[in-house]
Order: C-alpha cells, then structure tokens, then sequence
C-alpha cells in the first residue's frame, strides 16, 4: 500500500514552499535595493572619478596581470608547503599538550608555552623577528631566504592555532570512547590514532579549514621580508605607474583563491550541523 500524505501535511508542505518563496522574494528586493543605493552613493561622491582612475583602470590592470600572477605562483608554493607543515606540528603539539602520563609532563609545559606565546604574538611581528633575527645571527648553515624565513614564520604562528583547535576536537571526544578501545585491548597510542583522532579531526575540519583560509591570506605578508609574491609584485607595478590598480589585481587574485575553501567549510558546517540535528531528533 503506497504512502498518501493526509491533507494537513499537505497544506503544511503548501505553506513551507510559500514562506520559502516570499523569503526569496524579500532578499532578492532587499539585495538588489541595497545594491542600487551602493551604487548611488558611490558613484556621487566627489572623488570617485579620481578613485576609479587610480583603483579600476583596465590598462594598469592587463598590464599589471603577468606580474601579478607570477607572483601569486610564490604564494601557493609557500602555502601548500606552509599548511603541509602546519597540519603537521599542529597535530604534534596537541597530541601533546592532551597527554595525562606524568613522565611526558615536560613535554605537555613546552607545548602550552608555545601554543600560548605564537598565538599572542602578531604574524607580522613574528615575520620580522625570524626574517630579520635569524640573518643576524649569521650561522651559515642557515640559509637567508626572505621566502623560506617567511614560510618558518607563518608554520610558527599556524600551528600554535591548529594545535588548539586539533586539541579541542580531541578533548570533546566522550571519554567513553577511550575506555571502551582499551577494554578490547588497544594501547593508548592506538586508540589515539584509531579511535580518538579520526572522530576529533571530523569534529573540528569546518574550524581546521577556517585556519587554513586565514593562511591562504597571510601568505601574502611574506612580502614584507622581501619576497617578491603577488603584493610585492603589485606594489613594484604600482611604484612604476603611481596607479594602484595592481593592488586591486593582486586582491582578486586572493579572494578567487579562498572563496572554494570557503565555501568547502560553509558546506562541511552546515552538513554537520544537520547531522547533529539529526542525531538528536533519535
């Protein structure tokens, strides 16, 4: 016998599509208002032919295009190599700082003193005193690398907040979890790596990613060292012409680059959260 949905589930359906439609409707009004009063204000203000020259110029900005993107092809070697490390320590130390053997004590202290003095230092300070300390200390085994130096200085910073956020996944797993993995016999370290972590990184990957599109964004600071990335680039263009449309090429290129991981997270988060609700509606 096939299933009929009575009449009030119908009606109830009718009336969720008709407040759907109405929500739609609304927004779109609101946007497209909104919009044309940006546009107004804009477009008004007494400067904006000097801005759109300086800031939009179609010239500046085809002419500026190679430069810039050759130099966004340094960010993304530095980003891959930077999140590959990150990822990393980041698990190290907050495998470390969750510890409870009192011999590995120690250990646990170094690992809260570092989370706790990289994610109170700024990225930009942390640049300078490894880009600039590290030269003057002239050991030659060192290499001097502005890209290198910038790469170590943001896996310093990342991987103090990755830690934190890996140790709060590892933490909300139900001690429940532990104890049921070692009464059928598994070690402590295998139940970390069989039990615990695969549920802690499930847990946390919508906050995990959000880290990780703050480090696409930041990479673009290596250029205060000297690297020649995408705003490095942009600003020697803008420094030949006096036209900042090369700024405004380099941050699209940034935006279009974090915009899937964003979404990616956006996506992650809603689906967990639905399975949450799910999980409670049982």
């Amino acid at each position: 016998m096939s299933y009929k949905p009575s009449s009030l589930q119908l009606q109830r359906e009718d009336a969720r599509r008709r407040a759907s439609r109405r929500s739609t409707l609304i927004a779109a009004v609101s946007t497209v208002a909104f919009g044309l009063v940006a546009v107004i204000v804009v477009t008004g203000a007494p400067g904006f032919d000097r801005v759109r020259t300086s800031f939009f110029s179609a010239k500046y900005a085809s002419h500026a295009l190679p430069t810039v993107f050759h130099g966004l092809l340094l960010n993304l070697r530095v980003l891959i190599i930077a999140e590959i490390f990150v990822l990393i320590f980041g698990l190290l130390i907050a495998v470390a700082r969750t510890t409870k053997q009192p011999i590995l004590f120690p250990l646990r202290l170094v690992a809260t003193f570092y989370t706790d003095l990289f994610r109170g230092l700024p990225l930009l300070l942390v640049l300078l005193l490894v880009g600039l300390g590290i030269p003057g200390l002239r050991i030659t085994w060192i290499p001097n690398s502005a890209v290198l130096l910038g790469t170590v200085a943001l896996i310093l910073t990342y991987s103090a907040y990755v830690a934190e956020v890996i140790r709060a996944g590892i933490e909300g797993v139900n001690p429940a979890q532990r104890q049921a993995a070692r009464a059928l016999g598994l070690s402590s370290s295998q139940t970390l790596r069989h039990v615990v972590l695969p549920q802690a990184i499930r847990n946390v990957l919508p906050p995990l990613l959000n880290d990780l599109v703050s480090l696409q964004k930041d990479s673009g600071l290596i250029s205060v060292l000297g690297a020649v990335d995408a705003i490095r680039a942009a600003g020697i263009e803008t420094a030949r012409s006096f036209n900042f449309t090369p700024y405004l090429v380099a941050g699209t290129f940034f935006v279009l680059m974090t915009i899937p991981l964003t979404r990616l997270t956006d996506w992650l988060a809603r689906r967990q959260d639905a399975k949450q609700k799910q999980q409670g509606r049982w």
